[in-house]
């Protein structure tokens, strides 16, 4: 564990940010040999990393793995050995001088593939979005409509249709009484003559 801490730690202040500061001073000084000195560097570097991502699975519990790599980085970097600008020239270079064509090839149909992707899966998604604004429109018309029909009359007269029925119109007197002005009951006439003649005796 300490041994891969060290060698992450190398490799990115020595592999990386010192490389890419050298790189500022040679662009800011538009010297062509230290252009090219470093455009090699990031090259190998490139092709170190893509290496390491799978070494690093299948290779790490191989002894002093880690600090084998610390050692590499030194050597490319070392002035004296110049490791980087030697294994340009010797196996870099000359691999991809020979397969530029077909490289440039791949990479053509690869642009042109991928431009084909983009626009087929834009396509879907919209479609796909669409299709659910559509949906989450339809439904919300749908609670809408609900809403409003729980407030029409035909709901109302179910739920009053539930209970007694209301009657229709006043109640009819019953015998020998009439409903007055004030829903008093009104004596026939009879009945108040006799209470008055027997209220005077």
């Amino acid at each position: 564990m300490v041994a891969w801490i060290i060698s992450r730690l190398v490799v990115l202040i020595f592999g990386t940010l010192y490389p890419a500061y050298s790189s500022y001073k040679a662009v800011k000084s538009k010297d062509i040999k230290e252009y090219v000195k470093w455009m090699m560097y990031w090259i190998i570097f490139a092709l170190f990393t893509t290496a390491e991502t799978f070494t690093d699975i299948f290779l790490c519990w191989f002894p002093f793995y880690y600090e084998l790599k610390i050692a590499f980085v030194a050597w490319l970097l070392s002035p004296y050995t110049k490791g980087s600008s030697l294994l340009y020239r010797k196996f870099v270079h000359p691999t991809l001088s020979s397969k530029e064509k077909e490289i440039d090839d791949c990479l053509v149909q690869a642009k042109d593939r991928s431009y084909d992707a983009l626009v087929h899966f834009g396509k879907r998604g919209l479609n796909v979005a669409a299709t659910a604004a559509v949906m989450a429109a339809s439904k919300g018309q749908g609670a809408l409509s609900e809403r409003l029909r729980s407030f029409s009359m035909q709901d109302l007269s179910t739920i009053r249709g539930d209970g007694a029925p209301a009657p229709s119109g006043p109640a009819p007197p019953g015998p020998g009484r009439a409903s007055g002005k004030h829903g008093q009951p009104k004596m026939s006439r009879s009945a108040s003559e006799s209470a008055g003649s027997s209220g005077t005796a």
